[in-house]
């Protein structure tokens, strides 16, 4: 199957690299690109439904309509759900003022790359989230939200018990542990699991939360003041 991709950013010379590491890709089409929020939103809503496209890589700080602006409208509807027909988006950010990033993730955006990705990353992200798996590892969303802590809104007064309320003991362990970005791999040495087990709980956890993936895990953990920036809590 075709990965059908959208290119949006204001740099045209940008979107001339990404496409030209892409293009080498058997498995991936460069589809459509816009130069700003707004464009990606006008031509995404003029792709015929039998050609939709299945990936957007974009820019957070453009003209017009930035990247947290135009991944809020391509992913949410407008009571804020998600709609199930919107293609993956991935944030493209420089680690300059991108706390819009993190905005971008609660947005609907299936996570984050760094502009100077290789390019065996960056196709591999691609795959990931064409497959529905968040993109970022825990650990490079947590050295986000320690970078930006100063910028990033206060988390409410902690609340533990009510935020986990839906989860069991084990469950609510599990949940820190990917909150402070550990891999399923790393828990399951941590608590003496199984891998096969973690995994489960991890589904589990996020379909009880109502999240989407572990990025969403981090972004609960941080809101709710029990992961704190700099800290595990």
């Amino acid at each position: 199957m075709t990965i059908r991709v959208m290119l949006v950013d204001d740099q045209e010379l940008l979107r001339t690299g990404f496409r030209m590491v892409l293009a080498s890709q058997a498995d991936i089409e460069i589809a459509a690109e816009a130069g700003d929020g707004a464009q990606a939103v006008e031509v995404l809503s003029g792709v015929p439904a039998d050609a939709p496209i299945d990936v957007v890589l974009m820019d957070v700080r453009m003209p017009r309509l930035d990247g947290v602006q135009a991944t809020r409208r391509i992913c949410l509807d407008a009571d804020g759900q998600p709609r199930p027909d919107a293609p993956k988006v991935l944030i493209l950010t420089t680690f300059d003022l991108d706390e819009y990033a993190f905005a971008a993730l609660k947005a609907g955006a299936s996570g984050f790359l760094l502009k100077d990705v290789p390019p065996p990353e960056l196709v591999a992200a691609i795959r990931s989230v064409h497959a529905g798996d968040a993109v970022v590892a825990p650990t490079t969303t947590r050295r986000m939200i320690d970078r930006f802590a100063e910028v990033l809104p206060a988390p409410q007064t902690p609340a533990g018990p009510p935020a986990l309320e839906p989860l069991t003991e084990r469950e609510r362990e599990v949940f820190l542990l990917v909150a402070q970005g550990l891999s399923n791999s790393e828990i399951a040495a941590g608590l003496v699991l199984s891998e096969a087990t973690v995994k489960t709980h991890v589904g589990r956890i996020l379909a009880k939360l109502g999240l989407r993936d572990r990025v969403q895990a981090v972004v609960l953990a941080y809101e709710a003041g029990l992961v704190r920036a700099g800290g595990h809590g």
